[in-house]
Order: structure tokens, then C-alpha cells, then sequence
């Protein structure tokens, strides 16, 4: 406990602290010392992409994806399972933490590392492609940052099956997400406590069950994706424009809070402008998932006519999640009034908020679309977990399925308690595979931004 503890704050606790004007600190973690410059880093590199491709990222988006042949998936069914593991209980939950702690000047500061974040999504997508390779199991194609660690560190003809650190990603993957899987099951059932008053077994029974019958079968996961991810994204982000359209005269004055937050002279005065820039950034690092090596894992399925195609998908992906979901949850919250909320935390302070623009059914639909915010990031992250359970353990039935089920049972103990100790095992492992992604991407990196000088070249030029 004592090492898990130590790797745990050397992950996500504040390693630097910065003096700022009012008595204030900004802390920094290791995670964001590694994501924040690199995602500076890559955005030059790649000529500022998030702003001089995003009408290519909709063209791509928009046409017709085909599969060429095989069982693949297509580039944007890559998107939806992707979208689905980074619009979980973070884009709702997670959101009003971060108002709550860092006020409405965190939101700017989420906008600012999904910008960012985005380029770095592009180069880890576009290499998961570059290297992915055959499924002999699933057909189609697998990959992500333990494949392309592997082909970095070990030499084409080598006898060695596998990279140490190849393989430390692949191992801090499967435990990430076996702990998401606790607090996936932990958050539906407290949703649904709350709001139809149904004991925790009974939701969880019901849940564990559905979807044992989805991720047991072969191919169910990517087919229920693609029905569930756009009909809960599209739900969320049309209610709240009904939201904002019932409360327009207040828009002006929302958007004008945020601004003056994020920069804000009481905000520095008070010492508090140091909460206001890191809540806003480590919500947006986490929410996003960019250069933790998890939206790769899908990127490479994709059957696709150019990598780089891939990395602009997945980097609208960053886009979706933060500048569309993620607003939609501050507009949410900072469109209701202060005196209903405060004291509030958490579930019990979103319910309030809904439930003030919406009566008792903003309290059901909060409820219904946590779970399936929450119940589509479990489908994903066992899509996630395909290509990581067959670097470690070879191709084989028996692995793949020993791992779902102990994903099942995972689902089944968070829905009727929640323990932090596995909580932090979620952060840990993702705080890993972080580490361990980035020491690929700043040595692939060439290859990828080759990949994208030659789409913007030849295949741009072609349109």
C-alpha cells in the first residue's frame, strides 16, 4: 500500500509549486508537466492542426466509410467507440467538480488543454495505424501504444516476443480499466438509487446481465456503440440547447464569467486563480484522454485509406468530448442559480441543477443518461482491452475471455459499494500508461507528421 501510495502521488499530486500574486499556488502534477508541454509541442509541429484541419476533421467525419474488406471496423466506428470511453461520468460528474473547486474560470482552462490535447490525439492515433497488424481472432486489425512501444525497442528479426515496457502499458491498461469498471457499476447504481429509489443489487443485477450478453459475444460491441454513442450524445447536447434557449438573456453574462475567472483579478487576489487554471486542466486532461494511450487501442481497428484519416477523427474525438459534452455540462451548471446548489457535490448537485431547469424529469433524465454515459465506457474500454489482454497472454479465447469476466465481476462489486482503494487504481493506471505512451510518441512522432505531410499532399489534393 505503501508503493501503490508513493506511485500515486508521484502520478497526480504536486511535485512543483509555483508562488502566484495573492498567496496563491499553481501546482503541478507530473501528468500535466508531461501532457500540457507536449501537447504545445505537437500542436506546433503539426502547424497548429486543431485550428488549420478542423474542416477537414468534418469533411472526414462526414463522408462515407467503407470497409474495404474483412471484419474491420470503419474510421468512424473507431471514433464512436473511442467517444464512448471518453464521454463517461466525468463529462457530467466530473465537470461540476471542477466548476465547484476552480468556478467558472475552470471551464476556459478545459477549452484550452482540449485545443492542445487534440494534436497529441492526432500523432498516438495516427501511429496506432502506422503500426497496428492483423486480429487473428476478432478479424480486422488491433494495435495501440503497446504495439508501436514493441516495434520502437525491439528490432525487426529479434527473438524477443515482447517489450518490457510494451508491456508494462498493456498490464497498466488492463488494471485502469478494470478499476473504471467498479466505478462505472458504482455510478449507475447510486444514479438510480436516487432517482426511482431501486436497492443497488436490482440495478446491478440488471446491468451486469445485459452486458455480459454484449461482451461475450464476438462482435455485439462496436454494433450496440454505434446505436448507443450517437443517441446519448446527440439526447445530452440537444437538451441543453433547449436549456440555453429557455435562459438566453443569461448567456452573455455566463460566457462573460468564465472569461473573467479564468483571468480574473479577484481570482488572483483571493489566491485562488492557482484552483481555477488546475481544475480546469487536470478535468480536461482526464476527461479527454489524450496521450494516455486508450483512444489508440481503437484507432487501430479502423480499416481505413490513410492513417492519418484516423488521427483527424480522433482528434475531433477530443473535440466532441470537451468543447461539445463537457460545455454542455457548464452550461448546465452555470446557468442555475447559486443558492440551489450550494452545499451541494457531486451526483446530488447535477440532479439539482436538471432538476431546476427541468422539474423531476431533469432528475430521470440525469439518471438515464449516466448510465448510459457510464454503461457505453465499460463497452468501450473492453474493446480497449482486446489488443492489450493478446500482447500479454498470445491469441487465445481462454485470456480474452477470463479478462471480460473479471471486468463483469468488477462492474458487479463497484455496483454495491464503492471502494477507493480501487478508485485509485483506476488513476494509477491510467497515470502509467500515460508515462509509458508518451516515451513512444516524441520518438515516432516523425513518422506520423510524415503521414500527415503526405495526406495533405497527395490525398487533400485530390478532393
Amino acid at each position: 500500500m505503501a508503493v501503490f501510495q508513493a506511485i500515486y502521488n508521484l502520478l497526480w499530486g504536486d511535485i512543483i509549486q509555483i508562488p502566484l500574486p495573492g498567496g496563491s499556488t499553481l501546482g503541478l502534477s507530473l501528468l500535466v508537466l508531461i501532457l500540457v508541454p507536449a501537447g504545445l509541442y505537437f500542436t506546433v509541429r503539426t502547424r497548429f492542426l486543431p485550428f488549420r484541419l478542423f474542416p477537414e476533421m468534418l469533411r472526414v467525419t462526414l463522408e462515407k466509410h467503407e470497409k474495404p474488406g474483412g471484419e474491420g471496423i470503419s474510421g468512424l466506428q473507431a471514433l464512436i467507440v473511442s467517444t464512448a470511453c471518453r464521454v463517461g461520468m466525468g463529462n457530467l460528474v466530473g465537470v461540476v467538480a471542477a466548476i465547484s473547486a476552480g468556478g467558472a474560470g475552470a471551464v476556459f482552462w478545459m477549452w484550452v488543454i482540449a485545443l492542445l490535447g487534440s494534436s497529441t490525439a492526432f500523432i498516438e492515433a495516427t501511429l496506432a495505424q502506422l503500426y497496428k497488424e492483423k486480429d487473428p481472432l476478432y478479424g480486422g486489425y488491433r494495435g495501440g501504444p503497446a504495439y508501436y512501444l514493441h516495434h520502437l525497442f525491439i528490432r525487426k528479426g529479434s527473438r524477443r516476443k515482447r517489450s518490457v515496457l510494451a508491456s508494462l502499458f498493456a498490464l497498466s491498461g488492463l488494471i485502469c480499466w478494470c478499476g473504471i469498471s467498479q466505478v462505472t457499476g458504482n455510478s449507475i447504481s447510486s444514479a438510480f438509487e436516487n432517482a426511482f429509489q431501486i436497492p443497488p443489487l436490482y440495478s446491478t443485477l440488471v446491468l451486469v446481465a445485459v452486458a455480459a450478453v454484449i461482451v461475450l459475444r464476438k462482435h455485439a460491441t462496436v454494433k450496440v456503440l454505434d446505436l448507443i454513442v450517437p443517441v446519448m450524445a446527440a439526447c445530452y447536447f440537444f437538451l441543453t440547447l433547449f436549456i440555453i434557449g429557455r435562459n438566453l438573456g443569461q448567456l452573455p453574462a455566463v460566457f462573460g464569467q468564465i472569461f473573467a475567472e479564468a483571468f480574473g483579478l479577484r481570482q488572483v487576489v483571493g489566491g485562488g486563480l492557482g484552483a481555477v487554471i488546475m481544475n480546469g486542466a487536470k478535468r480536461g486532461l482526464f476527461s479527454n484522454e489524450a496521450g494516455s494511450g486508450s483512444a489508440p487501442c481503437a484507432a487501430a481497428a479502423a480499416d481505413i485509406s490513410h492513417p492519418a484519416k484516423e488521427g483527424l477523427l480522433q482528434a475531433l474525438g477530443v473535440f466532441i468530448d470537451t468543447l461539445v459534452i463537457c460545455s454542455c455540462s457548464a452550461m448546465i451548471m452555470l446557468l442555475t442559480p447559486e443558492e440551489l446548489t450550494r452545499g451541494l457535490e457531486g451526483m446530488d448537485l447535477l440532479q439539482a441543477a436538471m432538476g431546476y431547469h427541468l422539474g423531476e424529469f431533469g432528475v430521470i433524465f440525469t439518471a438515464v443518461i449516466l448510465w448510459l454515459f457510464s454503461f457505453s465506457t465499460f463497452l468501450g474500454i473492453l474493446f480497449y482491452a482486446r489488443s492489450n489482454v493478446a500482447y500479454l497472454f498470445g491469441d487465445n479465447w481462454v485470456s480474452q475471455t477470463l479478462y471480460k469476466l473479471l471486468a463483469l465481476a468488477m462492474l458487479f462489486v463497484g455496483g454495491l459499494a464503492a471502494y477507493q482503494f480501487v478508485w485509485d487504481l483506476g488513476d494509477v493506471g491510467v497515470g502509467l500508461m500515460t508515462v509509458f505512451n508518451m516515451i513512444a510518441l516524441f520518438p515516432l512522432a516523425p513518422k506520423a507528421l510524415a503521414s500527415l505531410r503526405d495526406y495533405e499532399t497527395n490525398a487533400m489534393q485530390k478532393k
